[in-house]
């Protein structure tokens, strides 16, 4: 009997309706005037992050010269070229792209997937958030987003300030609501410990009764968000969550070429000690920025996400053609 693996794992009813989720989207961004652009998939810069592990390809197996010795690096994000765009005078732009990471496997992530991501000139946080929320209402026929801040939503459903209260705090409110943190007693990197609970008591009752945008994040997750100096600093940094899923990550964008040169080397020396090989910390970005990006927000959403809380579905391969084992 002939093997069934050349099958998708998507039906072709889902495909269609995927179709259909592809098409409200550029409806979407069309009837705001933004333009649809196109950038490499393949970069000799990608963006530099502790746990966002890009795919790289020497330069030479596309050239066929054995000098070219220099690593091209398949894109996590096509947020540098975008940017770079922006630089050069675009005002409203998005694009619908694959996007590859490594060792990203499991019931919500493929190697491989398509990102959904925009930028606009102009735009600041409250802003960006507006236009987040106007696209859930959009293509997922909701209502219009709830906004909550980071520290909110940490106190309502963890019990805990995620800004001031000693990590013993978390660990405790963890074990008590079920999580168990014993092999964890080492840790002392608040971070994880706020991905923990974020992750296990924060997100999971997201979103429900209408989408929700966290917004305010500690400014040590700041990513490539401009960090405003509150008390405490806070990173300028919104995430859209839908059903307990997280959807999208935005940022009112960082215009300093310096700040995102130190951002660069502190997320090096941390994959350095986590035994991660260190990433470019140069960029035609960097250049853009010295050249003079304009102020402006972004976004990126995950397509499949989004299409699997669209659809109700729980695994990712219901709502791809053929992922990584069909590929």
């Amino acid at each position: 009997m002939a093997s069934a693996d050349f099958k998708p794992t998507a039906s072709i009813e889902m495909l269609q309706r995927r179709s259909q989720l592809t098409l409200a989207i550029h409806e979407f961004f069309a009837s705001r005037k933004f333009i649809h652009v196109e950038t490499p998939l393949l970069s000799q810069d990608t963006v530099v992050d502790r746990y966002i592990h890009p795919v790289g390809l020497k330069k030479s197996a596309l050239t066929g010269r054995t000098e070219d010795h220099e690593t091209l690096w398949l894109q996590t994000s096509p947020e540098f070229c975008m940017k770079r765009l922006l630089a050069s005078g675009a005002t409203a732009i998005y694009q619908i792209a694959k996007a590859f990471r490594q060792a990203e496997s499991g019931r919500r992530h493929n190697p491989e997937f398509t990102m959904l991501e925009w930028y606009r000139v102009g735009d600041d946080l409250r802003a960006g958030m507006r236009l987040l929320s106007d696209f859930a209402a959009a293509v997922l026929n909701r209502p219009q987003s709830e906004m909550l801040t980071y520290r909110e939503v940490f106190q309502k459903h963890a019990s805990v300030d995620p800004f001031s209260d000693p990590i013993p705090s978390f660990a405790e409110t963890l074990e008590t609501q079920g999580v168990p943190v014993g092999e964890f007693a080492h840790e002392t990197d608040r971070d994880f410990w706020l991905d923990l609970a974020l992750t296990h008591l924060v997100e999971p009752k997201l979103g429900f009764k209408t989408p929700a945008i966290i917004y305010d994040w500690p400014a040590s997750q700041a990513a490539l968000a401009k960090v405003r100096h509150d008390d405490p600093p806070v990173a300028e940094r919104f995430e859209l969550y839908v059903d307990g899923v997280e959807l999208g990550n935005g940022y009112h964008e960082l215009l300093d070429a310096d700040e995102l040169g130190k951002r660069n080397a502190l997320n090096n020396a941390l994959r350095q000690r986590d035994g991660s090989p260190v990433l470019p910390e140069d960029s035609r970005l960097i250049n853009a920025m010295r050249s003079g990006m304009p102020a402006c927000a972004g976004v990126a959403v995950g397509i499949d996400r989004l299409m699997m809380v669209l659809a109700g579905c729980e695994n990712i391969q219901r709502v791809i053609a053929f992922p990584l084992e069909r590929a």
